[in-house]
């Protein structure tokens, strides 16, 4: 769904940030919870999740067990996996090789580049850009 744009609110904006900038050092990694409606994916919560990558200050894996959390938090709420946010401590804002060959889910993934203060979205592995919108509130 490559002409899919994403809606997120401001609210979720800023706590995906506050996740990121509390880990300058290392990647963090957080599932998105919305629904898709119509021609658009709108987020409605964030689940920040562990990173247990071996080496977290370059990748990112999101601890299975918190995600699985997540994902029946989301179903309980009547919401699906709607994207994925990560970030780059150091740049760039588009996904890595690593980020593009792990990608496992049809959703966006956004990437927060705390170097450049920019977060952008993708459809992996094609590396497809997904318009990102930030609303003022819930869709």
């Amino acid at each position: 769904m490559p002409g899919v744009p994403l809606h997120l609110p401001a609210a979720l904006h800023a706590a995906l940030w506050q996740h990121a900038r509390t880990h300058p050092h290392h990647e963090v990694v957080g599932a998105l919870g919305g629904l898709l409606r119509g021609e658009t994916w709108c987020v409605h919560t964030l689940y920040p999740l562990p990173n247990i990558a071996p080496d977290p200050a370059r990748e990112y894996l999101a601890d299975p067990t918190y995600l699985l959390r997540a994902l029946k938090a989301m179903r309980a709420e009547g919401l699906d996996l709607v994207g994925l946010y990560h970030s780059h401590p150091r740049g760039p804002d588009h996904p890595s090789r690593t980020d593009t060959r792990l990608a496992a889910y049809d959703v966006p993934y956004l990437i927060a580049d705390l170097s450049g203060g920019r977060l952008r979205a993708y459809l992996l592995p094609e590396a497809h850009e997904v318009a990102l919108h930030v609303t003022d509130g819930p869709e």
